[in-house]
């Protein structure tokens, strides 16, 4: 008899890092609802501790906010430390930190010839400490808390790693180049750190969503001011089929799957949660 339910989950203990963000918040609820203790690690400890008292009030499952550095080791080190004393050993890994900077953003979607005399716009203008910094804590910032947090899952002979991808790992959207690229380094990250712990029984996936309203991507998809969708927000919303954003809500179910021993074959892969849009040309 095979294992089609989330029972497997209940009483394990799950790492989340950026916990605190729309994303962090809705899987973080849908683990606590299915009995995941879970610790929320965000590098805003008030946001993190405020998401764990609301969680464990509406579903009586531990939660607690620890404060981390996703890029930081000894950071990390601490954090792990604060969850086995707290919650014990970590079982389950979800790499969620990271985000997008305006540094780091074209002006412009493509160069035409008039900008040949404005490249500040462009490519050419990107500040590359601001580049630096948002390859690094998409990227870097999933690879060190997977170095750090995963140790317990070799002692126990077992665990799952899920990593937060993006659509624009498959193909890159206009503007930002550093995200995209820090997003297409996690998908290879995934299969190679899959590969590598295979034998461990230790499992890595990622969920890749294609497009949510998040704090990171706000500014680039509304108008500040009216609210209103952004020219590049109706060209998103034109580009997917379901004709709409993804709610946070609707990558829980994904998320859950992933963790569970319901997936027990399952390593290596980056699953779309996206509305279709990897599957329309545009005509």
């Amino acid at each position: 008899m095979g294992n089609t339910s989330f029972e497997d989950l209940k009483g394990k203990v799950c790492a989340i890092t950026g916990g605190g963000g729309v994303i962090g918040t809705a899987i973080v609820r849908a683990l606590a609802q299915a009995g995941v203790r879970t610790a929320i690690l965000d590098i805003a400890k008030e946001a993190a501790d405020s998401l764990a008292a609301t969680v464990k009030m509406e579903s009586g499952t531990d939660s607690i906010g620890v404060v981390a550095d996703v890029l930081d080791r000894q950071s990390l080190a601490k954090a792990k430390q604060v969850i086995n004393d707290k919650l014990g050993p970590i079982d389950l890994l979800i790499n969620g930190a990271g985000g997008n900077s305006p540094k780091a953003t074209t002006k412009v979607e493509v160069m035409s010839r008039e900008e040949l005399g404005k490249t500040s716009d462009t490519f050419y203008g990107l500040d590359l400490e601001g580049f630096r910094r948002v390859f690094d804590l998409n990227f870097l910032g999933t690879v060190l808390p997977s170095m750090i947090l995963t140790g317990d899952m070799l002692n126990k002979g077992g665990g799952v790693v899920l990593n937060i991808s993006s659509m624009n790992s498959y193909r890159p959207l206009t503007k930002i180049p550093a995200y995209s690229a820090a997003k297409a380094s996690i998908n290879n990250f995934t299969q190679w750190l899959a590969v590598h712990l295979a034998k461990v029984n230790v499992r890595v996936n990622a969920v890749a969503p294609g497009f949510f309203l998040t704090n990171q991507n706000r500014f680039l998809v509304t108008d500040e001011k009216t609210g209103k969708l952004t020219a590049r927000g109706e060209k998103i919303i034109n580009g997917t089929p379901m004709g709409r954003f993804g709610d946070p809500e609707e990558l829980q179910g994904t998320v859950l799957y992933l963790l569970s021993d319901v997936s027990a074959f399952v390593t290596g892969i980056v699953l779309p949660v996206d509305g279709g849009f990897s599957a329309y040309s545009g005509v």
